[in-house]
């Protein structure tokens, strides 16, 4: 196996020595930019992953006869693992080369889709889309590392801004190919469909990834930090996951949330007594990079949790099938494909603090124009939006990542790569559960008077809710054998109320995204970014 020590104490210009026994890049083998297309070919299956199984789903119920619950937990499943792992996987990267555990987490994510796609029944299913997660773990930070670590400085931007544009793509593309699959193939396919993509990566990484490891790279493991971190993330992201169906005001979601936060407490006091911690509690003695992790949470939550409910209203509202929601959606995905690559070289040139505070400022506006959407907004307003959406982000994938990235030590990359994915997928379900707990709210509140005002006969309490529970996602509640003119006024019912309380998520996320700017502007250069200053030829 060749291997390259990178060490934290090079100078910008200045390659880090080589071990006696290394071997030298020759040809394409550790080359940045094929290192980097290696790396997009492997996240590129994990970042599609989020998004295309939810067009499978109803396909995955009707043949496997999964109930609701189990067909949420295909997709919980997945989330919950990514995020208990990343951390975790990051520090496996730092102890053992990101190489290693990047061919790992490919292989094993390759499998684990060939064998959901083998499953016959959905517990099957919900087993192997764990394992899945596990392996992304694996996958997503040691990608941030070996980039980290063969990108010098001045290039590595550019090379986050293309890692960001393909996970960008990949999430926003998945419910269009998702759809393509399921309609014309088979919903095993959206699973199968990793495995030739997965071997690609393991064998374009054997052939072409170096490994590089820091000269003070950690050499043991802190054992029971990673059980009190792992524990403390599963409460929190368990209590959202679970916080719609139990409730805000439930018992059960704030006992793991106060689980998760004496967790977190135990965690951060065992760090100190440690020593060889699983986080430094000194990286956090960076401005930059907290406001860097703090910057991604917030970003996730406006925008995942924001477009949560827009698929909802291009499907349920308009009437779109998954495929065209999906190309609805493109202007946000060309922006970001286009976005990425320019917010890097923009942030290489000014520093990262002007373009975050801008893209967040573009993403407060843009939420703020989706929250102006109404049932017959055509297609050009939406677009606008979208796209505009979609310029906003591009500079916060890639700002926030090297500002959290670049702000750490090199021997603690694989960290803080883990750091960065687990923000991201913690904002995303803190955006889902906070933003529904608004829709739902607004839905209870207004559909009674709604309903009432339409002249609908009035429901009984149990039948309420279950209306409410409907309109929460923009379907009608219409029952069978219901008169044409009567069904009309539900379904008017449900749009005017589903879209009130779209708007009012939106104007949150937009004050989620006002509030980013503010953070943005804490930011700066990471410190440490020459530190990996890497070899091979750019």
């Amino acid at each position: 196996m060749t291997s390259q020590t990178t060490i934290d104490k090079t100078g910008p210009g200045d390659g880090p020595p080589a071990p006696p026994d290394a071997t030298p890049a020759r040809g394409l083998r550790g080359h940045p930019w094929v290192t980097l297309v290696t790396v997009a070919v492997g996240v590129m299956m994990v970042a599609l992953d989020g998004t295309i199984v939810a067009i499978a789903n109803p396909a995955i119920r009707d043949d496997l006869g999964a109930s609701l619950a189990d067909v949420q937990w295909i997709t919980n499943a997945y989330f919950l693992a990514l995020a208990v792992a990343l951390i975790t996987a990051g520090k496996l990267g730092d102890r053992f080369g990101h190489r290693q555990t990047f061919l790992i987490g490919v292989a094993g994510f390759a499998v684990s889709s060939g064998a959901i796609g083998l499953s016959d029944s959905i517990a099957m299913v919900i087993v192997f889309r764990v394992f899945q997660g596990l392996f992304g773990a694996l996958l997503m930070p040691a990608a941030l590392g070996l980039l980290r670590a063969t990108f010098p400085a001045e290039k590595l931007n550019m090379a986050i801004g293309i890692w960001g544009m393909v996970i960008g793509a990949s999430t926003a593309g998945g419910p269009i190919l998702g759809g393509v699959l399921v309609e014309h193939v088979n919903w095993q396919s959206v699973f199968f469909i990793n495995v030739p993509v997965g071997v690609l990566a393991l064998v374009l990484g054997v052939l072409i990834l170096l490994d590089h490891r820091a000269e003070n790279a950690p050499r043991s493991f802190d054992i029971p930090g990673i059980v009190l971190l792992s524990g403390s993330m599963f409460s929190l992201v368990w209590a959202l996951i679970k916080a719609p169906e139990w409730g805000w005001g439930d018992g059960k979601t704030w006992l793991f949330v106060l689980a998760s936060l004496v967790g977190f407490g135990l965690f951060a006091f065992w760090e100190t007594r440690v020593k060889e911690p699983l986080i430094p509690l000194a990286m956090f003695r960076s401005v930059p990079l907290s406001a860097g992790v703090v910057l991604m949470v917030l970003m996730a939550i406006a925008f995942m949790g924001g477009l949560f409910f827009v698929t909802f209203y291009l499907q349920n509202v308009h009437g779109m099938s998954p495929v065209d929601a999906g190309l609805h959606l493109l202007p946000l995905t060309g922006m970001m494909i286009v976005g990425s690559p320019l917010a890097g070289a923009m942030i290489t040139k000014v520093g990262p603090r002007v373009p975050l505070a801008g893209g967040m400022a573009c993403t407060a506006i843009a939420m703020y124009g989706i929250s102006t959407l109404a049932t017959d907004t055509g297609s050009g307003v939406m677009s606008l939006w979208f796209a505009l959406l979609g310029l906003g982000l591009a500079p916060v994938m890639v700002g926030a990542t090297e500002v959290i990235v670049g702000n750490a030590p090199m021997e603690l990359s694989g960290v803080a790569g883990g750091l960065q994915q687990a923000a991201m997928q913690i904002g995303g379900s803190l955006g889902t559960a906070v933003l529904g707990a608004v829709m739902a709210s607004k839905v209870d509140n207004d559909l009674p008077g709604n309903w009432a005002d339409a002249g609908l006969p009035p429901l009984a309490p149990e039948q309420l809710d279950k209306a409410a529970e409907a309109v929460q996602v923009g379907a009608a509640p219409v029952p069978e054998g219901t008169p044409a003119q009567v069904a009309g006024k539900i379904v008017d019912v449900t749009h005017d109320t589903f879209i009130s309380g779209m708007s009012l998520a939106s104007l949150v996320a937009a004050g989620v995204a006002v509030v980013a700017v503010l953070v943005a502007f804490l930011t700066k250069r990471g410190d440490n970014a020459e530190a990996g200053a890497g070899v091979g030829h750019i």
